[in-house]
């Protein structure tokens, strides 16, 4: 399941470093390649529309393999691409079909697992997962300065053909039991209210949407501000990104061992702490000295606030709904990929010279998750 999950993070972090290399080789603007970003999460959030209900009705395998399916297709769409318009269209493609296994993935594990349990395992899963985003960058900049950027889309058609295998031969079927009402429009939509009504819901989808938004910003904006503004090479930048990714886990590790000590709120607590801190001193380091170092320390501290905080909220999410686990999980992916999309499209534009717009993005994001989870301690106690 871990392995599901990381398939999200490896196709937005494998290519980053080939983005510039894109922007050369198809003669095109670095808005037009952001947009293989932001119209990814933007298909990422659509496909979570409909996953999380389907499953709910038909099973978690049958979908979950038509995702795994969808997501093949297109990345060999995407490695054969021949304009930036198709490539932007087969990465839509691409993320609709990659939904599939993240939100089934959790959802899985509120079938699995219960209470201060289900936590444990979403972090544990989260810190697995962490080492794709931690090693994406590296590995990719290496496939792309020794075959292009199309070979790393090749390799990507070639970890979900092994998904599908491994799907097919190891992982049973653990919805305990299917709903029963027919698959409508209508009744998704009514299914999402329902969710969008209880307050402790409502408090936890805007911490993982604010906490993984400004994680995107970073991930959208990183590859031109450390390669292009502050001269990082592709495999430079890998370490550089990776570095940052290494902290999320990090941070998931603390939140295995804070979390049953501590409770889970506590946990979260300290992570929307440090996303504000992170994303604060990154805008106070470049106003004092502009330099790779001063967005790359700070993204650290910020990125092991994701770790600590976006687990244990989606945990907290999922609990009270064990017969809409994929309904639920599907409804957090929504407003995570989303508002990232809508990120991605305000980088693109605001960049700037130093990677002083990046910061404040990060910043705003990280003060404005911490802000809601002071706000909104009444909401949760609903939960």
């Amino acid at each position: 399941m871990a392995a599901l999950t990381a398939l999200g993070p490896l196709s937005t972090d494998m290519y980053l470093p080939a983005l510039p290399d894109i922007v050369r080789d198809m003669a095109t603007s670095k808005e037009a390649v952001q947009l293989t970003l932001s119209l990814f999460l933007a298909g990422f959030a659509s496909g979570q529309v409909f996953y999380g209900p389907l499953a709910d009705r038909l099973g978690r395998r049958p979908v979950l393999l038509a995702g795994l399916g969808i997501y093949a297709v297109a990345s060999f769409a995407c490695t054969f691409a021949p304009s930036i318009e198709v490539l932007v269209g087969a990465r839509f493609l691409q993320a609709f079909g990659a939904a599939g296994p993240v939100v089934l993935a959790r959802a899985m594990v509120r079938d699995l697992y219960d209470g201060p349990r289900a936590g444990q395992e979403l972090a544990r899963m989260g810190s697995i997962m962490g080492l794709a985003p931690s090693v994406a960058p590296f590995f990719g900049g290496l496939i792309a300065a020794a075959g292009g950027w199309r070979m790393v889309f090749l390799v990507s058609l070639a970890f979900a053909g092994v998904l599908l295998v491994s799907v097919l031969r190891r992982l049973p079927e653990t919805l305990p039991a299917r709903e029963t009402s027919r698959f409508s429009l209508g009744g998704m939509l009514r299914g999402f209210a329902g969710l969008l009504r209880h307050q402790g819901f409502r408090a936890y989808l805007a911490i993982v949407t604010l906490t993984f938004a400004g994680l995107f910003a970073f991930i959208s904006g990183s590859s031109f501000v450390l390669q292009d503004i502050y001269g990082l090479s592709p495999v430079a930048y890998g370490i550089a990104f990776g570095v940052c990714a290494g902290a999320y886990v990090v941070g998931t590790l603390i939140g295995q061992r804070v979390a049953p000590r501590l409770g889970g709120e506590a946990a979260i607590a300290l992570g929307t702490g440090m996303l504000a801190l992170g994303g604060l001193a990154m805008v106070l380091a470049l106003l004092a000295q502009p330099h790779v170092l001063t967005v790359v320390l700070p993204m650290m501290l910020y990125m092991a606030g994701v770790g600590l905080a976006m687990p244990l909220s989606q945990a907290a999410a999922l609990l009270p709904f064990p017969d809409r686990a994929g309904t639920a999980s599907s409804l957090l992916g929504i407003g995570q990929m989303g508002t990232a999309a809508l990120v991605g499209i305000g980088v693109s534009a605001t960049l700037g010279g130093t990677g002083l717009a990046l910061a404040l993005i990060i910043a705003g994001h990280g003060v404005a998750a911490f802000l809601v989870f002071l706000m909104t301690r009444g909401a949760r106690a609903v939960v």
